[in-house]
């Protein structure tokens, strides 16, 4: 139907402006290929832990010893990416995360202690909780306002591609050679983002008037925290975060393989990844007028999947939602970096971001470790159901906010 009401289209052609900066076009190169090298990681730091220990319990402790790390440290590290130089700060990260890998690469390969693992993946974590916020302020800094919704369709183009391509490189090298061999690609493909970084120079940051660093996180948390569009997305993803990935990533295997079976589960998998791809190729054209509303909109559809399990769906409805929220979390965390680096001030953009990291992933353990003993109390399928539904309610929550619902890719609030 025809807009016939005089109101911005929710979608509209975006200018086809060539992103021809250089510092980009490097920044880019580094960028895919370390998301590539990283890619190849999980699976084979999975069978090398499981080959040296037989233990998936050490697998977890190695896992989180990534994970909490990068949560704890990922506020601190925003405000060190907006008093330092960004692409400073990234090149001394990715060596470090390159030296780092090489070194599990090394114990994997020489069949040291694994609690080197442990220490190593702390390490990592860590560098990581600074890499995240810097990336997410760097991208303003070398494009124009009206390409950064491209530049980050193209940055998520190329993230979740190899996302599709790196597990399956890994799984051959993992046959072939052994999972050391696949965990030292990545430690080059550090080593060579941090090279291309090189080519990236940003200009130097005045020094801070920052009387210290608890200074700069005050700032940080004041404006975080009196801006609603922010603070109410962050709030969401705290509760949607945690049931995604308690019942689709703790109990989706279970339930998969008394009905569609481990060869549908993963076929589903990689349909999902599918729709991230295609959504990302399809917002380098298309920009949306009301991003947070379109974005939680479309958010929302990750609900029918999680009823669909708990309902026992068979393979091609359950396929079929799973493309749609692909295109859904695709689309709207796209357009969520689009808004922020927009909106936010760039001296203060890492700390803000860094804040809404900590926010939306601090609670995904506390679903992970639930999710089993609600189920055991109440069945999987209820849980499943009953997580989709509330996931579709959080979802749509945030709208009740006039600056969520009405805030354009470009407004300051």
């Amino acid at each position: 139907m025809a807009n016939t009401s005089g109101a911005d289209p929710v979608f509209r052609s975006q200018i086809d402006v060539p992103l021809s900066p250089r510092p980009f076009r490097w920044f880019f190169v580094g960028r895919v290929v370390s998301v590539l090298g990283s890619s190849m990681t999980p699976v084979a730091l999975a069978f090398a832990v499981l080959e040296t220990t037989s233990s998936p319990e050490y697998l977890g402790f190695v896992l989180a010893a990534a994970m909490v790390p990068e949560v704890v440290f990922v506020i601190v590290g925003g405000s060190v990416a907006d008093r330092w130089r960004r692409d400073v700060l990234l090149r001394i990260t990715n060596v470090g995360a390159g030296l780092s890998q090489a070194c599990v690469a090394f114990c994997v390969l020489t069949k040291q202690d694994p609690l080197f693992l442990v220490f190593l993946a702390l390490v990592n974590g860590t560098l990581q909780a600074f890499i995240s916020p810097a990336m997410r302020g760097i991208v303003p800094q070398l494009v124009d306002s009206a390409n950064i919704q491209k530049a980050n369709s193209m940055l998520s183009a190329s993230r979740n591609a190899a996302r599709i391509l790196g597990p399956s490189v890994a799984g051959v090298l993992v046959a072939a050679v052994g999972g050391g061999w696949a965990i030292a690609l990545d430690a080059a493909s550090f080593f060579i983002a941090a090279t291309c970084l090189t080519r990236v120079v940003l200009p130097t940051k005045a020094k801070s008037t920052s009387v210290n660093l608890l200074r700069d996180l005050r700032e940080g948390w004041s404006y975080f925290s009196s801006t609603p569009w922010i603070w109410s997305i962050t709030l969401a993803f705290m509760f949607l975060n945690a049931i995604q990935m308690g019942v689709w990533q703790v109990l989706g295997p279970s339930m998969a393989s008394t009905t569609i079976g481990a060869t549908g589960w993963g076929l589903v998998t990689s349909v999902k990844a599918a729709g991230l791809v295609v959504a990302s190729l399809a917002m380098i054209k298309i920009a949306v007028r009301r991003p947070l509303l379109t974005g939680m909109i479309t958010m929302s559809a990750t609900a029918v999947p999680l009823v669909l399990l708990g309902a026992g769906s068979n393979l091609v409805p359950l396929a079929i939602a799973t493309f749609v929220s692909g295109l859904g979390s695709a689309l709207f965390g796209i357009a969520w970096d689009t808004v922020r680096q927009r909106n936010i001030p760039n001296t203060m953009i890492s700390r803000v971001t860094s804040y809404d990291d900590f926010g939306s992933y601090v609670a995904i353990p506390a679903g992970q470790l639930a999710v089993v003993p609600i189920a055991s109390a109440a069945g999987m399928p209820q849980v499943a159901i009953l997580g989709g539904v509330t996931y579709f309610v959080v979802a749509l929550l945030p709208l009740a906010l006039h600056s969520v619902r009405n805030l354009a890719a470009s407004d300051a609030t």
